[in-house]
Formats: structure tokens, C-alpha cells, sequence
């Protein structure tokens, strides 16, 4: 069984056509992509957006509990401190 559809596919090579024009841009900043590894990036994410077989993102494997409460405590201190100075 295939992991991507054919609709991603053509997704991602419309992406790495953009890019090899020039003309592929990141979102938030704008700034024109000249990674491959980038532009393959925002082909998966915009087949994803468009509702193509793609397989799901990877999440983190770290939870609250494999930490311990020791690490848990730590990183909610941490959190709350950077939140308290930016107010």
C-alpha cells in the first residue's frame, strides 16, 4: 500500500516546481525556500491541508509521565516564569 496518494504527488511536484523557478515563498515570513528538504515540507502540509493521503505527523514521544514529576515540575516552573516576564 502506498504511503502518499497520487493527489500529494502532484502536490509536492508543483511545490518543487515553484522552487526551481524561484518563485516558492515560506509562509509566515515570506522569504523565498531554496532548501529542498523545506520545499518538500510545504508540498506534505499543503496535500494535508487539501485533505490528499498523507501519512500523520510525528508527535513528541516525551510525556508528563515518562519524564517523571521531578522534570514536569521543572519544565512547568520554567513556563511560568518566561510567561510572568513577558507580561
Amino acid at each position: 500500500m502506498a504511503k502518499y496518494g497520487k493527489a500529494a504527488e502532484r502536490k509536492i511536484a508543483k511545490v518543487m516546481r515553484e522552487r526551481k523557478k524561484g518563485t516558492l515563498k515560506s509562509g509566515r515570513s515570506g522569504k523565498k525556500v531554496t532548501s529542498r528538504k523545506q520545499a518538500i515540507a510545504i508540498g506534505i502540509s499543503e496535500a494535508r491541508k487539501s485533505g490528499a493521503k498523507v501519512p500523520a505527523k510525528k508527535t513528541s514521544r516525551k510525556t508528563g509521565r515518562k519524564m517523571g514529576r521531578k522534570t514536569a515540575r521543572k519544565t512547568a516552573r520554567k513556563t511560568a516564569r518566561k510567561s510572568r516576564s513577558r507580561s
